[in-house]
């Protein structure tokens, strides 16, 4: 293991106070709890608050998309490992204003169980809460059990889309569905070339031959749905989004396009895949409406990418035109 950390078991609090170094005019901690994130913007009374939370490791993924324009605080645990309910709770606190908190989140056991019970007690005190989950890994479930899937980089739309909603002052519930359209129009595969380390682990999280990738990995270091011999940019996009289209008809629509590395490839790779990934778009008639490159979903150094499209009306399109500054996003 080659890293440029200190002590592996202060990996995530040493980052975290790098992240406020950095972006101390934007974010801060919340009363000193290195776990919770909140936005420093100020927030106009009424506006409803959002909140995510999940393992460490995912970097700019949870904690960059904190800050105006999209989520209002962000717990997080462990590398790979959900935070505490209680660290959930503070954060729904710190960020009502009186019209309610949406907690946005990745579909994983340990994330749901806890926001289930952080919930619970924020609504003893009167703070009324909506979840809207997170699914958009194809590789993780078939679509008979597409409720059983992994949110991955998708959910960087449900947070785009979701915070411009509440920007404008709506309801709740309006906001709450809007985050459930996003999530409803957006699907993500990704390849893995190598494992990625846990710095507590010290070692990969599963084996893998010098000439072979992992097609459908998660994001927790979890091995793909299919191993398969080294393959080109352009052979890696057809396997991509073919699997998105087999699963979602984006026939004739506009779509937003992310393609996001997952820690360990060059960005020069990441566009000579979008370029194969716009191409095949191209000759199937769907449009590109605006594209993301770079990384927004990590794991950790794991090396590979992912595709992400979300289908596009008229209101999605303006809520993710919308603009917002946080300290991984900037429109």
């Amino acid at each position: 293991m080659k890293k440029v950390i200190n002590q592996p078991a202060d990996f995530v609090d040493e980052t975290m106070e790098g992240i406020v170094a950095a972006y101390g005019d934007r974010v801060h901690f919340l009363d000193g709890d290195r776990r919770v994130l909140v936005s420093g913007y100020p927030s106009q009374k009424g506006k409803v608050g959002i909140v995510t939370a999940g393992g460490s490791g995912h970097l700019p993924l949870f904690l960059g998309y904190v800050g105006a324009g999209m989520v209002d605080a962000c717990a997080v645990g462990n590398v790979f490992a959900s935070p505490a309910y209680t660290k959930m709770a503070s954060a729904i606190r710190a960020v009502d204003s009186g019209a309610g908190v949406l907690c946005l989140y990745g579909n994983y056991g340990g994330d749901k169980m806890n926001f289930q019970q952080a919930i619970e007690d924020c609504e003893f005190d009167d703070i009324r809460c909506r979840s809207v989950l997170a699914c958009d890994d194809v590789a993780s479930s078939p679509r008979e059990t597409a409720e059983k899937r992994r949110g991955v980089a998708g959910i960087l739309y449900a947070y785009k889309c979701a915070g411009a909603a509440a920007g404008q002052m709506r309801s709740l519930d309006e906001v709450a569905a809007v985050a459930e359209k996003a999530v409803a129009n957006t699907r993500t595969m990704g390849v893995a070339l190598t494992p990625c380390i846990v710095p507590e682990a010290g070692r990969p999280t599963f084996a893998i031959a010098d000439d072979e990738i992992e097609i459908g990995m998660g994001i927790h270091g979890e091995q793909g749905v299919e191993t398969t011999k080294i393959k080109s940019a352009k052979e890696i996009a057809e396997i991509l989004v073919g699997r998105i289209l087999d699963d979602y008809d984006y026939s004739g629509s506009e779509v937003a396009v992310l393609v996001n590395g997952l820690g360990g490839t060059p960005l020069m790779e990441l566009y000579i895949l979008n370029m194969e990934v716009q191409m095949l778009l191209e000759e199937k008639g769907i449009k590109a409406y605006r594209t993301f490159v770079g990384n927004y979903c990590t794991a950790i150094d794991m090396t590979g990418a992912s595709v992400t499209l979300m289908k596009l009306d008229d209101e999605l399109k303006e809520l993710l035109d919308a603009p917002c500054d946080t300290p991984a996003l900037k429109i």
